[in-house]
């Protein structure tokens, strides 16, 4: 069944499915404009996907081939995984932040064995144990999904207004979930709240009842020390103090009070160092800590690519720690130990 929703004003959405994923979809926005239909995002690069994303936009009143253009929030698989199929289809162009463009130029240019080895030796500092980092290793493991998306032709410039003509789409940089994340401002009246600050297209900066995951998009080349969290703490805040009328996320459901939200994100995350500080009492690596945090399930029944990921936003909370001065890593400590100051 293809779900289509009226958000008024000329803006439309397309639940695209994600194949084997709890969060169902990915919510694709169709933005009206003088040339035809802009997406925003476009969901995954999957047979049904694209299926859904077809009859989705005829019930929209248009077709693939009358896309005029895609704005990607950023570069993750279900956003951004059918928008070399919408080009090829329509001509549209492709927008993506030139932070996210980077990755996906990396990744386009790199060779799988070159990604697994990187993430191997990664996890292995982390303290993953052998049996973990093994199947990174396996000779058989040739091809990564999502590793080879759409190169964008085009870049979307934090402040501009991009080009969605008769439209006023206005790109935040939104850095946190990924480097190069943007929210979109839609700066017209809302159909419904005339005196409200228009809408927000939030991708997955700003979601109704998920917090977002904040992990690491490092470039093997680079030794720069990044602080994700640090990165989308301060862009929750500058998102708040827009207060849009209504934000449009990626996934759930489209809400209002944009403030509220992002006041229990920021007392979310600051708890959450607050946690991991206790369980810094004593010395623990990244792994470590991350066995000893709190998920959505028990950490024996996460499987194997999400332990993968809680590494990940374990580190990204680490370096935050670190750098206010709350945490400093154990001298002499191989793999890495970290420690409450």
């Amino acid at each position: 069944m293809v779900v289509t929703f009226d958000h008024g004003g000329g803006v439309r959405s397309v639940q695209v499915p994600i194949p084997d994923n709890p969060l169902g979809y990915t919510l694709v926005y169709v933005v009206d404009t003088d040339r035809g239909p802009v997406l925003i995002d476009t969901g995954w690069d999957d047979p049904a996907s694209w299926d859904t994303l077809a009859a989705g936009l005829a019930e929209c009143g248009t077709a693939v081939g009358e896309v005029y253009g895609v704005v990607v929030t950023h570069h993750h698989p279900d956003h951004h995984g059918l928008s070399a199929r919408v080009r090829e289809a329509s001509g549209a162009w492709v927008a993506l932040h030139a932070a996210d463009t980077a990755i996906v130029r990396r990744a386009r240019e790199s060779r799988p064995e070159r990604w697994f080895s990187y993430m191997a030796a990664k996890l292995a500092a982390a303290g993953a144990p052998e049996e973990h980092v093994a199947p990174l290793r396996a000779p058989r493991r040739r091809t990564v999904p999502g590793l080879a998306p759409a190169l964008p032709d085009r870049e979307i410039v934090p402040g501009e207004l991009l080009d969605l003509p008769g439209r006023r789409l206005r790109a935040i940089w939104t850095p946190g979930h990924t480097p190069g994340h943007v929210c979109l401002h839609l700066e017209e009246a809302h159909p419904a709240r005339p005196g409200g600050h228009g809408r927000l297209f939030s991708g997955d900066h700003l979601l109704p009842g998920i917090s977002p995951h904040i992990g690491l998009y490092e470039d093997p080349d680079d030794a720069t020390v990044t602080d994700p969290l640090g990165d989308y703490l301060d862009s929750l805040e500058r998102i708040g103090r827009l207060a849009p009328a209504e934000v449009l996320p990626a996934h759930q459901h489209a809400f209002t009070d944009a403030p509220a939200r992002v006041r229990a994100l920021l007392e979310h995350h600051e708890s959450r160092l607050g946690n991991l500080l206790a369980l810094l009492a004593e010395p623990l690596t990244p792994w470590q800590l991350a066995e000893r945090m709190e998920w959505n399930r028990p950490w024996a029944d996460i499987p194997f690519g999400s332990r993968t990921i809680a590494v990940s936003e374990a580190e990204s909370h680490l370096r935050r720690l670190v750098k206010l001065g709350r945490a400093e890593p154990v001298p002499g400590t191989e793999p890495v130990t970290y420690v409450a100051v």
